[in-house]
């Protein structure tokens, strides 16, 4: 979340920037403002009081030794007084903090200058595109039929046992599956990222941390009786590893990469657009998580987004490279790239990975800090990305690479999956 600083020293900046967000910022600012100088007036008389009654205690012991009684009883009836006066005091102070808090929790990030304009995903910016469009037979078909076709993914028996979203993998599908989890943790390694296998479950202050909480709720599983919620993205666990951690500064930056499950409920999404596996409720997904210094941390959103690029390169997926606008980024984030492949028999762009920096508005939240050469406490920024989802890159995979002998297997996987036709 925004730090009061930022609040008080840019006020007008925020609100002009938030407005980038489709956001009206004017009220909430107002009411953080107001709160904060109450809080501060408050601090302030609240540090007087217990001064003087540290002072006034001191003096009390002295008066006794010198047969003073009845100035010690009213110097002590006194003290009673103020610090019946400081509890007071420390609850305005209190009360004030947790509003303050309530509202900054419903401000977005800022978005970065780069940001563009625009309502939705219809303005978002095309920033740079590759790869060869594929010319498919005439008798070619979308995933899920040749998911069907070849025994490769069984929608229906994941109905069966589970619901709708929650695919059933098979043979080549399913090491075709865990060939592509295997190849993007290699390439993650090779890379300089340490991989991590972080838990499925995390609870309420970790949705908190990374911003899922309480912005998206509705949309993660949540267990009850537990009062735990399945991770939509292992971005979560993984970035909450370093909650309430002060970093040396020589230890950054930090580069995290972890395969998970990911689970997300979708609520309201239907039509043609989610058939197959265009978009599901569990998912594999490999991430990458980055904890930078504020002055690296755009370079190091550079390198990610060129990291990821390399991945679809390397898989022969026609790509492209959006730089989000502002209607379209993300609640937590300051600047989002997407990367789209080309779905040749749905004839439509599928998006495989959002690759974010989220500078210091997770780290205030997660108190992610690190210790400069000065001694000195600031906050990180956090960065993060998929690395890549499996679902869309399956898709795309099996539907441009088919041919009327069979799907053919990019020549970097076959290594990792032991085949280079599924026929």
């Amino acid at each position: 979340m925004l730090t009061l600083k930022v609040i008080n020293e840019n006020t007008q900046e925020v609100i002009k920037r938030l407005a980038t967000k489709r956001f009206d910022a004017k009220d909430a600012v107002s009411q953080v403002i107001e709160l904060d100088e109450i809080r501060r007036k408050s601090q302030t008389e609240l540090d007087n009081i217990l001064s003087e009654v540290n002072s006034i205690s001191k003096s009390i012991g002295s008066l006794i030794k010198e047969g003073k009684k009845d100035e010690a009883s009213l110097a002590k009836e006194k003290v009673s007084a103020l610090k019946e006066t400081a509890k007071q005091t420390e609850a305005t102070l209190k009360e004030c903090e947790v509003k303050i808090e309530n509202i900054l929790v419903t401000i977005p990030n800022l978005p970065h200058e780069s940001v563009p304009e625009g309502k939705g995903a219809e303005d978002n910016v095309v920033d740079r595109s590759g790869g060869e469009m594929p010319l498919l037979h005439k008798n070619a078909v979308p995933h899920w039929d040749l998911a069907k076709k070849y025994n490769l993914i069984d929608f229906e028996l994941g109905v069966k046992i589970t619901g709708a979203g929650f695919p059933v993998y098979k043979g080549k599908g399913a090491r075709l599956q865990r060939a592509l989890i295997n190849f993007f943790l290699d390439n993650a390694r090779d890379a300089g990222f340490e991989e991590v296998q972080p838990p499925y479950l995390v609870n309420s202050d970790s949705g908190f941390g990374t911003g899922q909480l309480p912005d998206k709720e509705g949309q993660m599983y949540h267990v009850g009786i537990d009062d735990l919620y399945l991770i939509p993205t292992s971005e979560v666990p993984v970035t909450n590893i370093y909650r309430d951690v002060i970093i040396e500064e020589k230890d950054l930056p930090i580069k995290n990469t972890a395969y998970s499950a990911c689970f997300r409920r979708e609520a309201g999404s239907y039509g043609k657009d989610v058939r197959g596996l265009n978009r599901l409720h569990q998912f594999d997904k490999v991430e990458i998580v980055s904890i930078e210094k504020p002055e690296n941390s755009y370079e190091r959103l550079d390198e990610m987004v060129n990291y990821v690029q390399t991945l679809v390169e390397k898989l022969e997926l026609p790509w492209r490279i959006l730089r989000l606008c502002g209607g379209d980024i993300s609640f937590t984030s300051a600047l989002t790239f997407d990367f789209e492949v080309y779905s040749a028999a749905q004839e439509r762009w599928l998006e495989v990975s959002s690759v974010s920096n989220f500078e210091s508005y997770q780290a205030n939240r997660l108190k992610c800090r690190y210790r400069d050469e000065n001694r000195k406490t600031q906050l990180c920024h956090t960065l993060n990305g998929s690395a890549l989802a499996l679902p869309r890159i399956m898709a795309a995979l099996l539907e441009n690479n088919q041919t009327e002998e069979g799907i053919k297997i990019p020549q970097v996987l076959v290594p990792y999956c032991g085949f280079d036709i599924i026929d």
